[in-house]
């Protein structure tokens, strides 16, 4: 199988019980990888303590590091997580930081002319370093998934906008939706959330969009048709890398070419599961997926 290939921020969330490794491509890469789909990581941290201590940890993730570049100039990224709220954690992101310069290689454009598909988010091109090197990379990219991560004040609509324009798959919540649609004089029709899905489809040639709803489950909109797959009910220990998680799952049953509404009810529950841990990247399995979809059934 062709390796996914997530680019962008890795660092370290600070939260009151302690710091954790994070950074939503990071996330991404180690779900996909408990979920059976190769992966390659594109990121950068700093040579220091922090930086050592996350490239340990996303080998014992079994993600290699290969990519994940070192320098001596710039620190490694830290957030600083408020979880006062489990169902909507509020982060402050420190900048400017190690992945905010990851530097074009060209092993890297040789990887991705080699990979199934290229995941990217908003937050890794807040800085011109960062940003530039992923634009160049996209153009190697056969297929490009944008996981929207608008986090104030670190993103411009010019910048998302170009970030949609290259994208076949694009995956935001149900804020982002509204907050791009209001953009482009479209506020209102946000409401309408399959509406907004397909017009964001035809302005921007997309192949699918998916729109995460919190409790209320997802949508994905793709080859003309609309899917809806419900929010299960779990006891939540805290939301981080909940979407993440989601994701994952998604391009996973993408890659495999399973039924879209299938792979939208399983992403779901992959979402779910990972709620009911604390921390972004605890260890799940695709039975430990269905088994809470069975769960949740009976």
């Amino acid at each position: 199988m062709k390796p996914v290939v997530c680019f962008g921020e890795v660092l370290w969330d600070i939260l009151p019980t302690g710091q954790q490794p994070g950074g939503a491509p990071f996330n991404v890469a180690v779900h996909l990888h408990q979920l059976g789909q190769p992966v390659q990581l594109i990121s950068r941290v700093g040579d220091d303590e922090l930086g050592r201590e996350l490239l340990d940890f996303i080998a014992s993730k079994g993600v290699s590091t290969q990519y994940v570049q070192q320098g001596k100039t710039h620190l490694t990224g830290v957030v600083k997580a408020n979880v006062d709220d489990a169902n909507e954690v509020v982060y402050k992101i420190v900048q400017p930081v190690a992945w905010d310069y990851i530097q074009y290689e060209d092993e890297l454009a040789d990887l991705l002319d080699g990979a199934a598909m290229l995941v990217y988010g908003s937050l890794a091109a807040r800085q011109a370093g960062t940003r530039e090197t992923l634009y160049r990379l996209l153009e190697h990219a056969r297929f490009r998934v944008f996981d929207v991560n608008l986090r104030p004040p670190h993103y411009t609509q010019e910048v998302t906008e170009y970030l949609l324009g290259k994208a076949h798959l694009v995956k935001m919540n149900h804020h982002e939706l509204a907050e791009i649609m209001g953009w482009f004089g479209q506020g209102e029709a946000s409401a309408d959330r399959p509406a907004a899905m397909r017009w964001l489809i035809e302005r921007f040639g997309l192949q699918a969009v998916c729109v995460t709803c919190g409790a209320e489950g997802a949508l994905l909109y793709t080859g003309g048709q609309l899917y809806q797959a419900p929010g299960l009910v779990v006891e939540v220990r805290d939301t981080i890398g909940s979407g993440d998680a989601f994701l994952a799952a998604l391009l996973r049953g993408w890659l495999a070419g399973t039924e879209p509404g299938a792979m939208l009810r399983f992403a779901c529950a992959a979402g779910a599961l990972v709620a009911t841990h604390q921390g972004a990247t605890p260890a799940i399995t695709p039975t430990d997926v269905t088994g809470l979809m069975d769960l949740q059934a009976a």
